[in-house]
């Protein structure tokens, strides 16, 4: 019977992962603010979470501005959220953003803010 339940939990995992929206399994892009607003805009971010460091590299392919801020929000509640300050990725620029925790890490995640 045990083999069964592992296949069932595998199966559902795999299902959701297969049928959720792209919007629902990706936070590196900015959503459309308006209905009108058509120029694209967003930076494509990776994150990569390493023991209690966290580095994002962050490239935007649009023509405006994009501030990137990397937030991270640590594990232990005596350590230390953070937020790090707006850097502005260009038109066709990748730039590298990092932070830490002193012990672990529980989440980390990019916002972006059009720049002019």
């Amino acid at each position: 019977m045990r083999p069964l339940h592992r296949l069932a939990s595998v199966t559902a995992a795999l299902a959701c992962v297969l049928f959720l929206p792209y919007e629902a399994t990706s936070h590196t892009r900015v959503p459309a603010g308006q209905a009108g607003d058509a120029e694209p805009f967003g930076a494509a971010c990776r994150v990569r979470v390493d023991h209690s460091d966290v580095t994002a590299h962050c490239h935007n392919p649009y023509p405006r501005t994009d501030h990137v801020r990397l937030h991270i929000e640590c594990a232990r509640w005596w350590d230390l959220d953070s937020d790090g300050p707006a850097v502005p990725a260009g038109p066709a620029q990748t730039v590298r953003l990092d932070g830490r925790c002193w012990k672990d890490v529980r989440a980390a995640w990019v916002s972006h803010a059009r720049g002019s």
